[in-house]
């Protein structure tokens, strides 16, 4: 499921089979399958993907624009609102890339189609495609997202590897940023315990930020599952200092995978906390360990405390999620 030419298949408006096959292969297969049956239509990744970067094209269009251009259009795919000439200009363009990089040939996800988390609406404004490399199946599995200051302390370092211990024994899947600090001591203790991770990144699949981490996102984009919504094009031709603007709304799509997320340790200044207050307005669980409270040289934490679960013990974690189950049993 990881090839750009895999091919969803719709019959009678419903989505039911997946075929993995090369462009050649599938240009004969929709047409046969057009000849047998005029109910049958085909949804071409390849071709979604350049309908979604060519929608990047104009500077001016952010996450939140795309969001309410797709609202109003419900139910529409990307190829259905960008001309056919300009996708086809992405199409080569992609091509292009994905033959310069013939292992970072990404899936995507995409609304409206079988395998597109549901959980994903809850963002104000939700993304309409995300790329993704790796066991897409962890999708589906309960998921916490620990994430944290990229300037972690030792003490912030040790309560990360006990608390991804704890939740790894539990069976959640650990969910980061992949960022350096606590999201890479999530990542690797979530590994190195025999779990599973998810890193939803703030660069295009092809890039590595930061660069010392490439070993590390190339083992999740390989065993586990690395996701991004930061399309490829835009990124290359925008100044380096606009890029900066992706990573916060990552965190938005880090939460609305995720049943809850647990800040380790930040900043007054953090990105985390753009996944803070997603994570309230998402209806999300938001827990907050207790040194984050204690610690005088911060003030955030105080916006939370009333939203928030205060974290003393992993009980105060794990009695909050076990209790999600019965709820919805």
């Amino acid at each position: 499921m990881k090839s750009p030419a895999n091919l969803y298949i719709i019959y009678k408006q419903q989505l039911t089979i997946f075929c993995p096959l090369d462009l050649k292969e599938m240009n004969t297969f929709q047409l046969k399958l057009a000849n047998e049956d005029p109910l049958v239509s085909s949804i071409e990744p390849l071709r979604e993907m350049a309908a979604y970067e060519a929608l990047w094209e104009d500077y001016g269009v952010t996450f939140k624009k795309i969001a309410e251009l797709f609202a109003s259009r419900p139910g529409s795919l990307p190829s259905e609102i960008v001309p056919q000439d300009k996708i086809l200009s992405f199409v080569k363009i992609l091509a292009d890339l994905f033959q310069q990089n013939a292992t970072k040939k990404p899936g995507i996800l995409l609304n409206n189609t079988f395998d597109y988390p549901a959980k994903l609406r809850a963002a104000k404004h939700p993304i309409e495609l995300l790329y993704y490399l790796g066991d897409l199946g962890l999708i589906k599995t309960r998921s916490v997202a620990v994430v944290g200051s990229r300037k972690a302390t030792p003490e912030g370092k040790r309560r990360t590897a006990q608390l991804v211990r704890d939740l790894v024994k539990d069976k959640f899947t650990i969910v980061s940023g992949l960022a350096a600090g606590i999201d890479s001591e999530a990542h690797r203790n979530a590994i190195e315990q025999g779990g599973k991770t998810i890193a939803v990144i703030g660069t295009p699949l092809d890039e590595y930020y930061p660069v010392e981490n490439k070993n590390l996102q190339d083992e999740i984009a390989k065993n586990h599952l690395v996701v991004s919504q930061v399309p490829f094009y835009r990124y290359r031709h925008q100044d380096y200092r606009h890029n900066k603007g992706f990573f916060p709304e990552r965190n938005k799509t880090m939460s609305a995978l995720t049943e809850a997320t647990i800040i380790v340790e930040a900043s007054d200044t953090s990105g985390t906390l753009y996944q803070a207050t997603a994570a309230i307005q998402q209806g999300r669980k938001l827990f907050i360990l207790d040194s984050c409270f204690e610690n005088k040289d911060i003030t955030w934490p105080i916006r939370f405390e009333h939203q928030a679960i205060r974290v003393k013990n992993y009980s105060d974690i794990q009695s909050a999620l076990i209790q999600d189950v019965i709820s919805t049993d």
